[in-house]
């Protein structure tokens, strides 16, 4: 049985090696995805263009805007003078919020009085808006408090004032709260799911195109055996990508990991039961490659979607959250990262590991069974 496996083996890495667009898919890919997931995706908003309308125009309000070209969040690209110009400038996406100062901002403030700052946000991005006025009212709340402070001193009430709560920060894990350093792991879980499913799917559906799959059946080679030799490859080719991204998140972003090597193959071997189990279902309802690159697809994007990978997985309706369970990638996603950033074992991962073994067992045997249905 093993010597008609190995046969079955080295058949398909030749191929594999003799094949020009097959090598392409197996290196370059994992690799273009990290880079561009890894440089493309930023939750870290820096330089933010912002316009400033100032109607005021005294050195008061000069004073205040400078608070926000000083730091980091915010560059002040634009000075406008109309409604008009606003419009303009948000329609065309060149600034993503405009302030705006009243006439009366500077004499409202040495009267004593609240002065409007009214901030206008381009929302057709929702999260970019929302974390683009928390930075700018972490500013104005800054500059408000000390004209309180200044307020208090004119009065004679000049003890510095103190808020009743102080928040000591420490964050674990990722000091730096670098989107990079907790996203490129989960990265590194869609591009073996990317690389598997596509590659086992296709590994069977390329025998029926070129009608060699016939001639396999009717050999003594049984379906299993067939199936084990076809998949066996993909899933070492597999795990040589794994390691491929891994040293490049390590090396080249300096992504830290923590954790135990052992439990991060196993883990990534369970998963690819999952994956290849996948693929193989996917081989069995397909025609011609194309078919199978398309259906494969069709799984893979929404499985990025409900991995909690890009949206959390709490915010999600209901039936959604229900369905992230059944999800192998998200369950891959959370071993990663704590393996990566938190370092854990086994009695903080047995859940995942366990849910992955009965997921990827499971769509092997429907796997298995669908290919015994298509034969007869």
């Amino acid at each position: 049985m093993w010597k008609r496996i190995r046969h079955i083996i080295i058949k398909e890495f030749i191929q594999a090696v003799r094949d020009p667009r097959l090598r392409i898919f197996i290196i370059l890919p994992p690799i273009i995805q990290l880079l561009t997931y890894g440089y493309a995706i930023n939750f870290d908003f820096r330089q933010i263009p912002m316009a400033v309308w100032d109607e005021a125009g005294t050195s008061q309000s000069r004073e205040f805007i400078q608070r926000f070209s000083r730091t980091d969040f915010f560059s002040v690209d634009e000075v406008i003078h109309s409604p008009r110009e606003m419009e303009n400038l948000i329609d065309r996406h060149l600034v993503t919020m405009v302030m705006h100062l009243p006439w009366d901002f500077s004499k409202r403030l040495q009267a004593g009085q609240s002065a409007p700052v009214q901030l206008i946000l381009d929302g057709t991005d929702s999260n970019a808006a929302l974390i683009t006025s928390r930075y700018a009212n972490t500013i104005i709340y800054d500059y408000s408090t000390e004209i309180l402070q200044k307020r208090l001193n004119q009065l004679g009430l000049g003890q510095e004032m103190n808020a009743p709560l102080v928040v000591e920060e420490r964050t674990w894990f990722n000091p730096n709260r670098s989107s990079a350093v907790s996203f490129i792991p989960g990265v590194v879980a869609m591009v073996v799911m990317l690389v598997s499913l596509q590659l086992t799917a296709l590994a069977v559906v390329r025998e029926k195109e070129i009608g060699t799959l016939e001639q396999l059946l009717v050999s003594p080679i049984r379906p299993v055996e067939l199936l084990l030799g076809k998949t066996i490859p993909f899933i070492i080719i597999s795990l040589a990508d794994v390691a491929l991204v891994i040293l490049i998140a390590m090396f080249w972003f300096e992504v830290p990991f923590r954790g135990n090597p052992l439990i991060l193959l196993l883990a990534t071997i369970l998963f690819l039961f999952c994956t290849v189990g996948g693929g193989l279902f996917i081989s069995t309802v397909s025609s011609t490659q194309q078919q199978a690159m398309m259906i494969s697809v069709f799984f893979f994007m929404p499985a990025i979607l409900l991995s909690g990978l890009v949206f959390p997985i709490h915010n999600m309706p209901l039936p959604a959250q229900i369905i992230t369970y059944f999800n192998p990638l998200s369950h891959f996603i959370v071993v990663l990262q704590d393996l990566f950033l938190k370092g854990v074992g086994l009695t903080v991962l047995w859940r995942e590991m366990a849910v992955m073994a009965v997921q990827g067992g499971a769509l092997l045997t429907l796997s298995v069974w669908r290919f015994h249905r298509h034969l007869g």
